[in-house]
């Protein structure tokens, strides 16, 4: 495989990951993912930033699934830029709560894919954003 082929290849399993990331599917999500694979998020919210491990981040993930009235939180690339084994990605999610509020983040992900799953995933999103739909 040419180093082309190969960061269309790490595009389009990120592009994957996210359109299943988007149906809510956590045990799919999980597959998607490295078994020693996991999950970061920027900022200082307790109970939401920080690393998850592969088996910490499948609760964390069936917990906010029962808040969004779909049942999910759908994330849509916007444009990605690969290098090597990582993914640049600039995404827009979107979720309505059962209570009717619209969690609408702006994200930048770097995720890095390895034997074609993903292995890492650095989220950074507007914080204050999350604090005020999830926290206040």
């Amino acid at each position: 495989m040419t180093a082309e082929a190969g960061l269309a290849a790490n595009k389009e399993v990120v592009r994957r990951f996210f359109e299943t990331f988007s149906s809510g599917d956590v045990p799919a999500i999980l597959d998607a993912m490295a078994d020693d694979g996991g999950w970061w998020v920027s900022g200082r919210l307790d109970g939401m930033s920080g690393r998850y491990d592969k088996a910490s981040f499948g609760p964390l993930l069936a917990g906010a699934t029962q808040i969004y009235k779909d049942g999910c939180l759908r994330i849509e690339p916007k444009s990605m830029i690969a290098e090597g084994d990582h993914v640049a990605v600039e995404a827009e999610g979107r979720a309505e709560l059962l209570d009717g509020r619209v969690y609408t983040p702006h994200y930048h992900f770097l995720v890095e894919v390895r034997g074609g799953r993903v292995q890492e995933v650095r989220e950074y999103m507007d914080t204050q954003h999350a604090k005020e739909i999830f926290f206040a």
